[in-house]
């Protein structure tokens, strides 16, 4: 009995699944597909036009203050050199002097001193920068017209030219086959193929728009059709408004062009009984949507092909 329960439990668990499954099937082209290497990694979003970016560097360090004249090692002999001899004439210099004078000592502690003073001008003095000549304030090494530093606190800024993105390197790979592509011109195209495939996936019969899905695409959504079909049921698709088709994403790889196009959608999506007619799921009330479809061709001025779709 306990092992006809365990098998009981797992095919009702199993069933449930099946549901579950056929209902989250039950709506607009679902989510899916292939991205190439990008399968598995979240779509670009929109972003709004590139500014120039802002390189933040160190400040210049402020210049170190020289010691005085009687700073660091020098400026301690020289010190040491006139205590001696402040101290050498209070007490009567080496051998009462010269005559009760000045003495040998006195001597040579005055003249080591006089020579060390005059050594310590000579390095401070050699050591200040040359003066800016004028006019030279708006030049750098590059010529006049450099960029020019902003000193704020620790740091500083300079605007430098802004760095080429991925999507506009895309789109130049793409242009380098193909010179007459437009990523406007194909938003658009995207547009009208957003429409007609969800009318399609509506009406569950994908022949019409089988030229424009991959085959793996055009295998995958056919099935959800068939899933509606055997269902007795229908997905309406209604008051479709596209507000925003933009290309954000475009990359070439294994031979094959990539684009990836954001849209934003207002449209009234549910899902009728073919045999009452009655709303078994979704709604009559507008909702907002937002989604990336990713279109691929083999490189070069070819027909562009449906290969996922992504949910945002």
């Amino acid at each position: 009995m306990r092992p006809r329960a365990l098998l009981l439990i797992s095919l009702i668990s199993l069933v449930s699944l099946l549901f579950l499954d056929v209902g989250a099937v039950f709506a607009r082209a679902s989510s899916g597909g292939s991205r190439g290497s990008r399968s598995y990694s979240a779509p670009a979003t929109p972003s709004s036009p590139s500014s120039p970016s802002r390189v933040t560097t160190p400040a210049p360090a402020a210049p170190q203050q020289r010691p005085g004249i009687f700073g660091g090692l020098m400026g301690g002999l020289a010190g040491l050199a006139l205590g001696g001899l402040i101290g050498s004439m209070l007490f009567g210099g080496l051998g009462g002097g010269f005559g009760g004078g000045v003495g040998l000592l006195e001597i040579v502690l005055i003249g080591g001193a006089a020579y060390l003073l005059f050594r310590m001008l000579r390095g401070r003095q050699a050591s200040q920068p040359e003066p800016a000549y004028a006019g030279a304030g708006g030049s750098s090494a590059y010529g006049a017209g450099g960029p020019s530093w902003q000193a704020g606190g620790s740091a500083a800024t300079l605007d430098a030219p802004p760095s080429v993105s991925d999507l506009d390197r895309g789109l130049g790979h793409i242009r380098a086959m193909d010179p007459s592509f437009d990523p406007d011109a194909f938003a658009e195209w995207a547009k009208a193929a957003f429409v007609d495939v969800q009318g399609a996936v509506a009406r569950r019969d994908l022949s019409g728009v089988q030229d424009r899905l991959t085959p793996q695409e055009f295998g995958r959504l056919q099935a959800q059709c068939d899933q509606l079909r055997g269902a007795r049921r229908t997905n309406r698709i209604e008051r479709v408004q596209i507000g925003r088709a933009q290309v954000t994403e475009a990359w070439q790889e294994t031979g094959q062009d990539w684009i990836t196009v954001s849209f934003a959608v207002s449209l009234v999506d549910y899902i009728v009984d073919d045999t009452s007619g009655a709303i078994v799921e979704g709604s009559t009330t507008p909702e907002s949507i937002e989604e990336y479809w990713t279109f691929t061709r083999p490189v070069g001025p070819k027909s562009w092909r449906l290969s996922a779709i992504q949910t945002a």
